[in-house]
């Protein structure tokens, strides 16, 4: 009894923190709310007592009507879907392209040589400047948006592989021949592992233009979408819509950032990184 009791007081002090823990965890996402909600609260109380009037910039209160108004009447999942279908099928093809030329490029020299000066040089035309083209040659409906999302998804997801495949570290290749590992094994245990944590930033940079892309393509007649609601609240000097869309913007913008960083995280547990110190 005496040897069990004392087993149990050492084990206590080991199973405090986990509660301490948990909270922590928690904490650390919500900490990222404080700068957004903080102002958010200081704007509502600096229009609440009349320091102004909150016709440009509208108050939080009037943004959530209008989040309600919208949800309300069925047009704000009517133009979320839409943009969310053409980001979705922008970001596949531009990722299956990206990658494949990314990945041939970095691991062939010539082809580098060959096909990297043409796509450094596309890189630097504006997205705008895409658009009179996409037309003429796709026409003005879905084909062409996702075109254009397609083409700022691509560039940032080629130069990752590319940069990635170059900078797998010769040793650890010697390492796997000296192993005698199969092609495939070399892929799967050699350089997939070694690519994989600059592909994952790769992709999330991707993903981010092809958000900012798929406004300039729903300004290309779009008759539907969170663009629509830009060039609409624009156009009706509604000052409130055109919040609410750069919200809905910011909000699926985050939220898909993070499935593709909670999906990637398994595959990234064998990273030795560095951590920021925290207070």
């Amino acid at each position: 009894m005496t040897l069990d009791t004392h087993l149990v007081q050492q084990a206590d002090p080991i199973a405090a923190p986990a509660p301490s823990g948990r909270l922590r965890r928690f904490a650390r996402p919500a900490l990222g709310l404080l700068l957004p909600v903080g102002l958010a609260l200081g704007w509502e109380i600096a229009v609440w007592v009349g320091w102004s009037n909150g016709r440009l910039v509208p108050p939080p209160s009037r943004i959530y009507a209008e989040f309600a108004e919208l949800a309300r009447s069925g047009e704000l999942w009517r133009h979320v879907v839409a943009t969310c279908l053409r980001v979705a099928a922008g970001f596949g093809l531009g990722t299956v392209v990206g990658t494949l030329l990314g990945a041939a490029a970095g691991y062939s020299t010539l082809l580098r040589r060959l096909i990297d000066p043409s796509l450094q040089g596309m890189r630097a035309v504006p997205s705008i400047a895409w658009i009179p083209l996409f037309i003429l040659w796709l026409g003005i409906f879905e084909t062409s948006k996702v075109a254009l999302i397609a083409v700022g998804v691509f560039f940032p997801i080629y130069l990752g592989v590319m940069g990635a495949v170059m900078s797998v570290d010769r040793k650890i290749v010697e390492v796997g021949r000296t192993f005698r590992l199969s092609g495939p094994a070399m892929i799967r245990r050699i350089l997939l592992p070694a690519v994989l944590p600059s592909y994952v930033i790769a992709l999330r940079s991707g993903l981010g233009l092809g958000w900012m892309f798929v406004i300039a393509a729903e300004f290309m007649g779009a008759s539907e979408g969170l663009g629509y609601l830009l060039i609409d609240g624009q156009q009706l000097g509604k000052p409130t819509e055109i919040v609410a869309a750069i919200l809905a913007f910011a909000v699926l913008g985050k939220t898909t950032d993070w499935i593709i960083a909670t999906a990637a995280a398994p595959f990234l547990r064998w990273e030795d990184r560095a951590r920021g110190t925290e207070s």
